[in-house]
């Protein structure tokens, strides 16, 4: 039965939609799978009533609202789907399968790919990061020519100024819709004639005390520069050799969760010249740019490097030690339900006396989550600011 909780209603038809999230949290659970800004584009688009055939781009879908309404018009229309998140991509599959709706006419893209041939329409839900917007106008600019229709969508108190100078910049002329449940659309009219430029990302930095290069993508936190939270994780690490097991040669499997750039596992390789590094993100910038960096240092070495969901893939107890810079939001929900995940998905993959290692704001409670999930929990370090903390795997 359809609920009004996952009801989607709009000009293109009705669909339920899911957040499809793995976590507990009574916070996240209760949000929609779509916002006023999803409701006004496709209202927008629904008025005009764009002919069958006519192809779209479309980035951001952070659930799938908008490719899956689309997706209900007959006879359809070409959509390619681009995102930076595994969680929005599995997302918007599964809401296609949940209203029997086939993916045959959908192209998925990753935020790196390159997408090929002119679209029709470009929308785009405004992410929150200026430099994600900045590398996709770049990157999509290509698919677009005088009469492809560009239309940006997002909430009011998430669309700062320099959203309408770069699609200026990059794109062409951009005018604006009245706002309507605080989200406005912004039109752009491409006009290509005297754009020039490229893409600025990845940009690098030498990491500090250290001869290592590191790449960084336009969504990785922390861009430019080593942010001060992972410098105290790595003054703080664990002493990686106390973990090998006897008749091991010397080998450790590590986890860097939630990897980013992958600095924390890089270092642990550092350290450890036996160990077996395995990165987990969501974040396809961020896999590669960890990927980058470790073999850039490490050419001769191999790692993994895992898009999932957390460590939803992660075989039980197969690791030793479990490194992890949790984040305090996703997208624009901030909170702590992707640490908790996290946590849960780690104990499940640590070995019995395996340890996950964490970095947070003291303000953001970790300690007793994770002494309520392990039975212990010790402060390795603290400052004014950041604790380091480690929870060890029992029976």
């Amino acid at each position: 039965m359809v609920t009004l909780a996952t009801c989607f209603r709009t000009g293109f038809g009705e669909v339920t939609l899911s957040r499809h999230s793995r976590t507990n949290s009574r916070k996240e659970q209760n949000l929609r799978p779509w916002d006023a800004a999803d409701e006004l584009l496709l209202a927008h688009l629904a008025e005009q009533m764009p002919a069958p055939g006519k192809r779209f781009l479309i980035v951001n879908d952070q659930y799938g609202a908008l490719t899956v309404a689309l997706t209900t018009a007959s006879p359809g229309y070409p959509i390619h789907f681009a995102t930076d998140s595994f969680l929005s991509q599995q997302a918007a599959r599964r809401n296609l399968a949940g209203n029997d709706l086939s993916d045959a006419s959908i192209s998925w893209h990753t935020s790196l790919d390159n997408i090929e041939g002119e679209m029709d329409y470009l929308l785009i839900k405004l992410p929150r990061s200026l430099a994600l917007l900045e590398d996709q106008l770049y990157r999509y600019r290509q698919v677009c020519t005088p009469n492809t229709r560009v239309i940006a969508a997002g909430m009011v108190k998430y669309m700062p100024a320099g959203v309408f100078k770069l699609l200026e910049k990059i794109l062409g002329h951009t005018q604006t819709s009245l706002a309507k449940k605080k989200a406005r659309l912004i039109f752009c009219a491409p006009d290509l004639s005297d754009k020039t430029g490229t893409s600025p990302y990845p940009i690098s930095y030498r990491l500090e005390n250290t001869d290592y290069q590191i790449d960084n993508h336009a969504n990785v936190f922390s861009r430019d520069s080593l942010d001060i939270g992972t410098r105290f994780f790595l003054a703080n690490l664990p002493i990686l050799e106390a973990h090998i097991e006897p008749g091991q040669a010397g080998e450790i499997n590590i986890a860097d969760l939630g990897c980013g750039n992958g600095i924390v596992g890089l270092m642990a390789a550092q350290r450890c010249p036996n160990a077996k590094i395995d990165f987990y993100d969501e974040s396809f910038m961020a896999l590669a740019s960890a990927k980058s960096n470790f073999y850039r240092a490490f050419p001769d070495r191999s790692a993994r490097f895992i898009i999932d969901d957390c460590m939803s893939s992660a075989a039980a107890g197969h690791y030793q030690v479990i490194l992890c810079n949790p984040p305090f939001h996703q997208q624009n929900v901030v909170g702590d339900f992707v640490a908790q995940l996290m946590f849960r998905d780690a104990k499940k993959a640590l070995r019995q006396g395996g340890e996950l290692w964490v970095i947070g704001n003291r303000h953001l409670g970790y300690f007793n989550s994770l002494k309520r999930l392990f039975g212990n929990c010790l402060v390795v370090a603290a400052n004014n600011k950041f604790a380091v903390l480690k929870a060890s795997r029992h029976p």
